[in-house]
């Protein structure tokens, strides 16, 4: 009998298009403190990174009262809008939602999710796209250090009781694939993403969740 394997997915600028979301959010948040929010490409620069953090590498020169604000802001600014709303906002990518059912599928493939979102904001994205059941482990950024740390790999793994060698990381950002790399396990990145492609490192490289299905098998094994 194969030895059981794991797919583990970012999410923002991998499965789904949240740009829009994301940037409406720090609009407001920017403008609840009424300082200028950063531009599109610095924005989206920092996708991936826990909260926190990502204040901390966009504004550095503010004081941390001020980073918590944005923070706070950024979150309330979600509970502005209904689930509908936020799904039309956050929409999967093209082929994402096939490929993560054509995968669960297969008997000896387990599926997780490592993200710099909040638990809450995962569980909601899972509400909006009908994703329940899919992933035997969720990890967020409530309760691990941000990407690039292991932490939230090194976790999925331990909750499928998967080995390195056996798992891969799918996601659009360097943090992504420096986060896997840390753990031990192989990397594919999208060239969909937030991220320019040349700048990832992946072991593979995919410009659609058609090659996705390949890539793992040639990078962990055939699971039949």
């Amino acid at each position: 009998m194969p030895d059981l394997r794991l797919v583990i997915f970012d999410v923002d600028g991998t499965l789904v298009d949240s740009q829009a979301e994301i940037l409406g959010a720090m609009t407001h948040a920017f403008g609840a403190v009424g300082l200028v929010t950063p531009s599109r490409a610095e924005v989206l620069s920092i996708v991936g990174l826990s909260l926190p953090e990502t204040f901390a590498v966009l504004c550095p020169d503010l004081d941390a009262a001020t980073r918590d604000e944005l923070t706070r802001q950024y979150r309330a600014s979600f509970h502005d809008h209904a689930v509908e709303d936020l799904k039309r906002r956050s929409p999967l990518f093209p082929g994402a939602l096939e490929a993560l059912h054509r995968l669960q599928a297969q008997d000896h493939t387990l599926l997780a999710v490592a993200t710099g979102k909040s638990k809450r904001g995962l569980d909601r994205l899972v509400d909006q796209h009908a994703l329940q059941g899919l992933f035997i482990s969720g990890q967020t950024s409530d309760f691990h250090p941000s990407k690039p740390h292991p932490s939230m790999v090194l976790t999925c793994l331990a909750d499928a009781e998967v080995a390195p060698h056996r798992a891969v990381m799918v996601g659009d950002t360097r943090y992504d694939m420096d986060m896997a790399r840390a753990a031990g396990v192989a990397t594919i990145g999208v060239d969909w993403g937030y991220h320019a492609p040349d700048t990832l490192g992946a072991d593979r490289l995919i410009n659609t969740f058609a090659a996705l299905d390949a890539a793992i098998d040639d990078l962990i094994g055939d699971p039949a």
